[in-house]
């Protein structure tokens, strides 16, 4: 059984689902057909931004918005002045989605439910025309004659133009690496990080604007962190694992975290801050009132861990507080594992971008190959910036197709 199409788009997610409808709305007579190896479509639309789908972020200079991509910098200048933040918005808000800003720049839909993204991309599916097929999981792909034939379980396709956009999927790389594709191993990206330490024992749930770093490498981050029940979690620390997704892959997730739990505030700085806290409440205890704008039980455990219990103000001597300083800006804790965020996979690794125009996201290896989304080794930190590249990237491949 044939069946010949203008274009194929191998993957029902984000970025296949907005490749197809970008090609169908330019040249609306295309045949187009979207293949999904699962039951359903759009899933990771489903769970993203727990249930609610965040679509974007809120930043709309082009420059600032590559630097939330550890893989994909450089690359996605150009894609972005072409169709950015604003663009995605303006294309939603004329299917009669509107989306809503939130304080931390995330974007969700005014309805707070991903089901709106879902439902808006599958009418407009059945409105151009675009044919869907579910459960049919490509066996392979290869150039015949000027023509891509996809094979499937149950039937083989044609078509001129073939587009990938399965996300992280290793058969799929490995049917690119027979098309002479290089495939940057995937590694986890947006993980938590494991410990066991006393100090932070039972202060799951509390949350404090903090800056880390990985001790012997370049890597560091700020931003709210997290407490766990397992450890450490929080924008700061999902930033962190992204960028150092391949260092941290190469120590199996065993290394060392400095935390400085005041932000950027420096142990001689944050001396002088409790020396004069000293003067002013020689009869308090210690551990009885938080200082310097922490949460109280932080505190206190961070207190117990330097300076013996009970231990009233007008008792401690000044290296026992260069002590706490250290604990406070300076704290060490040993990670031993990571755990996956939420349900929200995110793999760093895919085609390398040097083999990829990204005028048109077109590879430079296959004529009338392209990609979109997270099949390309590129990813981003948490807050709807993979999203913002699923749109783009489509953007940029549909516009060359059509």
């Amino acid at each position: 059984m044939q069946n010949s199409l203008d274009v194929i788009i191998v993957g029902g997610g984000a970025a296949g689902f907005f490749t197809a409808i970008q090609i169908a709305e330019h040249q609306p007579n295309k045949s187009i057909l979207i293949l999904e190896r699962g039951k359903e479509v759009l899933t990771k639309v489903k769970i993203s931004g727990g249930g609610r789908c965040n679509v974007t972020h809120a930043e709309f200079i082009p420059q600032e918005l590559v630097k939330n991509y550890p893989r994909g910098e450089r690359e996605l200048l150009g894609p972005f002045h072409q169709f950015m933040t604003g663009d995605t918005i303006e294309w939603f808000e004329n299917q009669g989605v509107g989306l809503k800003i939130e304080e931390d720049g995330r974007m969700f839909p005014v309805s707070d439910s991903s089901q709106t993204i879902i439902d808006c991309f599958l009418q407009r599916v059945e409105d151009l025309g675009i044919e869907v097929r579910t459960l049919e999981s490509v066996k392979d792909f290869f150039k015949k004659e000027n023509l891509w034939n996809v094979t499937t379980k149950s039937a083989t396709y044609q078509a001129e133009k073939l587009v990938i956009a399965t996300g992280s999927n290793p058969k799929i790389w490995n049917h690119l690496q027979a098309l002479k594709h290089h495939i940057a191993s995937p590694v986890p990206s947006l993980f938590t990080f494991n410990t066991k330490d006393e100090r932070v024992q039972g202060l799951a749930g509390i949350s404090t604007y903090a800056s880390v770093k990985v001790l012997g490498e370049k890597l560091e981050s700020e931003g709210p962190l997290l407490i766990t029940h397992w450890g450490f979690s929080g924008p700061g620390i999902l930033k962190l694992s992204a960028w150092g997704a391949q260092k941290l892959f190469e120590k199996d997730y065993q290394f060392q975290l400095e935390i400085n739990w005041l932000g950027y505030a420096s142990a001689e700085a944050t001396l002088e801050k409790l020396l004069k806290v000293k003067k002013q409440n020689p009869k308090q205890q210690i551990a009885t009132y938080a200082q310097l704008k922490l949460p109280k039980r932080l505190w206190q455990q961070l207190v117990a861990a330097s300076i013996p219990k009970n231990r009233m103000w007008a008792e401690v001597s000044t290296q026992e507080l260069k002590n706490l300083c250290a604990e406070l800006t300076q704290g060490v804790y040993h990670i031993q594992g990571k755990s996956p965020f939420k349900e929200e996979f995110v793999t760093a690794g895919g085609v390398e971008l040097k083999e990829i125009n990204f005028k048109t996201m077109e590879s430079k290896l296959q004529e009338n190959l392209f990609f979109a989304g997270e099949v390309t080794n590129i990813d981003a930190i948490t807050g709807g910036f993979n999203f913002q590249n699923a749109w783009t990237s489509a953007f940029i491949a549909a516009r060359a197709i059509s």
